[in-house]
């Protein structure tokens, strides 16, 4: 009897720190940075959205067109701005072809600036070093910032040039002139609650990555062609339909077919002729005399 109840306390003290070791536990969340910061790749791209979307392509509409991406090569982030710029010219209806020799026209684009930079304002006290001294090695190395208010700008900005030129004889066909845009992103910190953020790469304002206030869009800026930040489907173009007659009423025509003729078997009327052709009336005062 003994033994048995023995076997029983060992039972439920094993259940007990199975459920115990099954109530505690600890884990670990792997982080890392990347080598640029996602803020420095949104400002250069947001910039290149807003240089690229200012040109104005469609004097080369229809126009076989071959993208010279040579003067590209140093450029930050060339591989969106070469895709942003090629994607712009065929929703302004240009055609792209590969090779150069297939191509009526050689476009050739330049890059005056592309990057980011900062400006950061502390309202408070900064960090300071503390110098050591051996006999108060207890010291600590450095005090760090207290800050009351604390704001930092960071701004991206893309200076962009394209000119065009005939394939075989290298005349002059077409100039951008320049377009330069810049992005902003601006975040506040106020008693150490922070960062408010706003700018151009933001939907709104921001606190903690949670939208607080939604941002006004500019209902006056209206582009010429399909955006490069929205949804476009192109396709072959519609052709002209014909313009509506006032009052609704439609001419009849005598060419028509026989599906397209009435089936109540009324017959159709020739169009109707000009006042000026109509018959003149006689004068009932003279046809009496």
């Amino acid at each position: 009897m003994a033994t048995h109840l023995n076997r029983n306390c060992t039972t439920i003290w094993l259940a007990a720190a199975a459920c115990a070791a099954a109530s505690l536990g600890c884990g670990t969340t792997r982080s890392s940075n990347t080598a640029r910061t996602a803020t420095e790749q949104l400002l250069i791209s947001d910039a290149i959205d807003r240089t690229v979307q200012q040109i104005n392509f469609k004097a080369l509409d229809g126009q076989t067109i071959y993208f010279d991406e040579r003067p590209l090569a140093e450029v930050v982030d060339k591989g969106y701005l070469i895709s942003s710029i090629r994607q712009h010219l065929l929703a302004s209806g240009c055609i792209l072809k590969d090779a150069r020799d297939q191509a009526d026209y050689v476009i050739e684009p330049r890059v005056g600036a592309m990057g980011t930079d900062s400006h950061d304002l502390l309202f408070g006290i900064p960090a300071v070093q503390v110098p050591q001294v051996p006999l108060a090695p207890s010291m600590p190395s450095s005090i760090p910032e207290i800050p009351f208010a604390k704001r930092r700008d960071q701004r991206g900005i893309a200076k962009l040039a394209v000119f065009a030129y005939r394939r075989e004889s290298g005349e002059p066909v077409w100039q951008s002139g320049l377009a330069l845009s810049e992005s902003v992103a601006k975040d506040i910190w106020l008693f150490g609650a922070g960062p408010f953020q706003r700018g151009t790469i933001y939907d709104g304002t921001r606190f903690l990555g949670i939208c607080i206030k939604d941002h006004d869009e500019d209902e006056t800026n209206i582009s010429r062609v399909a955006s490069l930040t929205e949804e476009a489907v192109f396709g072959k173009k519609k052709p002209p339909t014909a313009p509506d007659h006032p009052g609704g009423v439609m001419q009849a025509s005598a060419e028509q077919t026989a599906a397209e003729q009435p089936r109540d078997g009324a017959a159709v009327l020739p169009p109707p002729r000009p006042l000026a052709e109509a018959p003149k009336t006689e004068d009932p005062a003279k046809t009496a005399g």
